[in-house]
């Protein structure tokens, strides 16, 4: 068993992760570009496809077409199946339909599954894969209630649908919706700011969606012991309420002075949390301050947490990374954190995370204000919407060249896939060595 286990090692678990976020982002082009697909009848042009299901699949929200204006009704049901196994993870939808065929899961198939959820271990993760299957069926269907009602009464019995798509959308941290034949096209949810009965449940959706499956099942099992739950979700939840509450209190104050009081204070929450990475919208972005948009780019690489349906680098990676900036000034050896010593191996992949993105995010920036002439401030905008999986956008994204395009959909399938992951899947499974080299010493600061 050992021996076939490490035969089919041979491909390595990222390299599969890869390979099937790309087939179901080929099968969903396939079936967008079919004629009745589109409200019109008529196919829709390959490379406009292709996008909407990169941005689908990758739960970016990021469109060059209006979704409810360009897709019919086949075509919406399209996009959402393929919001809600991207957010799932391509192998852990896969996975799903195994168990439930009442199959068991190879050694190396639970492997995967560790990888694809960034689990800690092995052990389990079956569990945690029903846990996982379970509870996003029962929070998207209480998202899907909390919303039918406002939705329902605004456009009748089409309601339900803009309910189940809104829900399923925001839990898996996605950006699309359906609203532009009844609000304007890319309107979002911006004609729904002042509503708490639409924005609040959107909003839980979506920080639920981005707390990540491992810090959910800790939850669930020491409900409110808090000194029982791991650091990872110590990490997660201390994290995701402050990047929520300095960002909505900067919002309140810097900007939206024009709206009264508990509509303002419902938009600066919403536009606190969304960045975080579900890309949709109750005010226009174009409008906010030069800081305030800084803030939001910076909210949108950080993005969720890990094993959530979110992208970015992680609440977790930022909050390592401070945690060493910390121990250098105390001068101690370790990162430490909740009464917990961090393993240096956690901190230097952390590191390389950060510097990976801000690489991306910079160089596709660059690339497109280049090949655009447009200014860079909005092109990282939209470089850190993409490899966020947010879907934020100051409106540039529908006018770009297949060129730009095809550089936010490279952005948007690393950001979902995972920045190690893909790095991983191309790097030399045996290339670790035993030897080192000689040190030296190097002055910084």
């Amino acid at each position: 068993m050992e021996e076939a286990f490490e035969k089919k090692r041979r491909i390595s678990p990222w390299i599969i992760i890869i390979l099937g976020f790309s087939a179901v982002i080929l099968a969903g082009t396939l079936l967008l570009i079919l004629p009745f697909s589109s409200r019109t009848g008529k196919s829709v042009p390959f490379g406009d496809a292709a996008f909407t299901a990169v941005s689908a699949v990758c739960v970016t929200g990021l469109v060059v077409r209006d979704t409810a204006s360009c897709w019919s009704g086949f075509g919406q049901g399209v996009i959402l199946a393929l919001i809600q196994i991207g957010g799932l993870g391509v192998v852990t939808a896969a996975v799903s339909v195994t168990m439930l065929s009442g199959k068991k899961l190879s050694l190396f198939t639970r492997s995967t599954m560790q990888n694809a959820m960034s689990a800690p271990k092995l052990g389990g993760i079956v569990r945690l894969t029903r846990f996982v299957l379970r509870g996003t069926l029962i929070v998207e269907l209480a998202g899907a209630a909390a919303l039918a009602p406002s939705f329902v009464s605004r456009f009748g019995a089409g309601g339900v649908w803009y309910a189940v798509f809104h829900s399923v959308s925001a839990f898996c941290n996605a950006g699309f919706d359906v609203m532009g034949s009844e609000t304007g096209a890319f309107s979002s949810l911006t004609a729904f700011s002042s509503n708490a009965a639409v924005v609040l449940p959107v909003m839980l959706l979506i920080v639920i969606g981005g707390i990540g499956f491992v810090s959910w099942d800790d939850v669930c099992t020491h409900r409110l012991k808090v000194s029982k739950y791991g650091a990872q979700t110590k990490i997660v939840l201390a994290m995701t309420a402050i990047l929520i509450v300095f960002p909505a209190a900067w919002l309140f104050f810097a900007d939206l002075k024009g709206l009264p009081f508990g509509e303002r204070l419902l938009s600066a929450l919403f536009q606190a949390v969304t960045p975080r990475t579900a890309g949709f919208n109750t005010c226009d972005l174009t409008s906010l301050s030069g800081p305030s948009k800084a803030m939001m780019t910076a909210l949108m690489l950080i993005g969720g947490s890990p094993g959530s349906t979110a992208g970015g680098m992680k609440t977790t990676s930022v909050a390592l990374l401070a945690a060493n900036v910390v121990a250098v000034f105390k001068k101690k050896e370790d990162a430490e954190l909740f009464g917990r010593r961090i393993k240096p191996e956690t901190v230097r992949t952390a590191g390389a995370l950060f510097v990976m993105y801000l690489t991306l995010f910079f160089i596709g920036a660059a690339a497109i204000s280049r090949i655009e002439g447009l200014p860079l401030e909005g092109c990282m905008f939209e470089t850190a919407s993409a490899l966020g999986t947010v879907g934020l956008t100051l409106g540039l994204t529908p006018g770009l060249g297949w060129a730009s395009r095809c550089i936010l959909m490279l952005l948007m399938f690393i950001g979902r896939v995972g920045g190690m992951t893909f790095v991983y899947a191309f790097l030399p499974l045996n290339g670790r060595s035993n030897s080192k080299l000689p040190v030296e010493s190097v002055m910084v600061g």
